[in-house]
């Protein structure tokens, strides 16, 4: 072999030697940047909640009950620590925006915020609905039980009987709650907050005045008696308020216990169509049969809604379904049980059922049993007369371990044939 070509030969091989290292170097590199991508990624996840942490879980709202039809939209639950996590507890938002297949659309923004150190707890309950909703008459029990007034007697004395099924109503209807609270001691707040609710457009489907058989609905005889306008009700009123609460996370709670008091003042002068006030007073509470893992957890929720003095539009008159997040009440829905006054129970056991390597709390289920009884003076329909249950299970998918956010899958059922299915994010209570 000639010198020249011997040379070549040795600098091609150093080139290719050296082309080798440089990729093996490359190739670590490359093994090094993934192992340091998947550390922080580990680190990121293990790492404490801080101040302005932010927890965002989206997800489709699928759903479906009497009143409603199929539901369908878009959602989101939103969490996050507006203060030191160590002084500040974890602050909600839920929000969603749905239709369903008969032609209603609902909007909804649903706040609970801590501010630094909790100094302040904020709520809101701000919604809007084009919507259409069967009433059944005040109080709880049979249709049969409910006929309006027993009975109405128009001006020229006919009488009519009344409609022993439901009525269906178009509306509108805007909501608009805030309510401020200072923190006296730990677990403790009190404050003030501001309400107005706005039903227009009001169309009573079953009503019937022009024929020789006259079709009287509930919310037209009730309309009657007190004085309240067919088509456009508004109820403006402030509010004080007291809360106790002593929960570890309001979205999934382990332990601890809520109670809150509110008094509602709607004065006519302000933009209420009559004077009236109500009383609302909750209560939860929580008991943790395995507080090593919590996988064996009790709850218990009770509330009560009052009118104390005046009379209340008819759609603002205590209703199931109507608390500021509308999960009280599964199977029945929304306005299923309504009077001037309600009280409603429930209980639920929520059980684990299996954890991944990345999700210890990944997969539970729930069962639960709820009751709920109205009165309604008309019908001489006392609370506790009629008690009207509903009960079913579900699962639980955690999607966002910080938060405790689960997407909840139930299904209800109760009395006169209603059953529901229900596709929420966080815990009904």
């Amino acid at each position: 072999m000639k010198k020249a070509n011997i040379i070549q030969y040795f600098i091609a091989c150093s080139l290719l030697i050296s082309f080798s290292i440089q990729s093996f170097g490359q190739e670590l590199t490359k093994a090094e940047k993934k192992a340091a991508k998947k550390e922080a990624k580990e680190a990121k996840k293990n790492k404490p909640p801080e101040k302005g942490d932010i927890y965002f879980s989206p997800l489709p709202i699928i759903g479906s009950n009497p009143a409603f039809g199929f539901i369908y939209g878009v959602g989101a639950a939103t969490s996050g620590y507006l203060g030191d996590p160590e002084t500040t507890r974890l602050s909600s938002s839920l929000a969603g925006l749905a239709f369903t297949t008969k032609s209603q659309t609902i909007f909804t923004i649903k706040n609970v915020v801590f501010t630094e150190n909790n100094n302040w707890f904020l709520i809101s309950d701000w919604r809007y609905l084009d919507s259409s909703q069967p009433t059944w008459g005040l109080g709880t029990g049979p249709q049969s039980a409910k006929l309006v007034g027993n009975g109405f007697e128009f001006d020229d004395g006919s009488f009519s009987d009344g409609i022993d099924e439901a009525q269906m109503m178009e509306f509108n209807f805007i909501r608009f709650y805030q309510t401020a609270l200072k923190k006296i001691k730990t677990g403790v707040y009190a404050g003030v907050g501001v309400h107005f609710d706005k039903f227009y457009n009001m169309n009573d489907q079953l009503l019937d005045l022009d024929s020789e058989d006259p079709l009287i609905t509930s919310f037209y005889a009730y309309n009657q008696k007190y004085g309240f306008d067919n088509k456009d009700n508004t109820l403006v009123g402030i509010s004080l308020n007291g809360i106790y609460d002593t929960r570890d996370n309001q979205n999934n709670p382990y332990m601890g216990r809520y109670a809150y008091a509110s008094f509602k003042i709607n004065p006519e002068f302000i933009g209420s169509d009559k004077s009236s006030t109500s009383l609302w007073l909750e209560y939860r509470d929580y008991l943790n049969f395995t507080p090593q893992d919590n996988h064996n957890i009790l709850g218990f929720w009770a509330w009560g809604n009052f009118t104390t003095s005046g009379d209340l539009p008819y759609m603002s008159l205590p209703a199931i379904g109507y608390d500021q997040f509308a999960k009280s009440g599964r199977p029945y829905a929304q306005g299923r049980f309504r009077g001037e006054n309600m009280l409603y129970a429930e209980t639920e056991y929520r059980k684990h059922l299996y954890a991944s390597k990345k999700n210890p709390s990944l997969l539970g289920a729930v069962a639960y049993l709820n009751l709920t009884t109205a009165n309604a003076s008309d019908n001489d329909i006392s609370l506790f007369k009629y008690i009207n249950p509903g009960y079913g299970v579900g699962l639980r998918l955690n999607i966002n371990q910080k938060a405790r956010t689960n997407l909840g899958l139930d299904y209800a059922w109760g009395s006169y044939g209603t059953s529901g299915f229900y596709l929420r994010l966080n815990e009904t209570f």
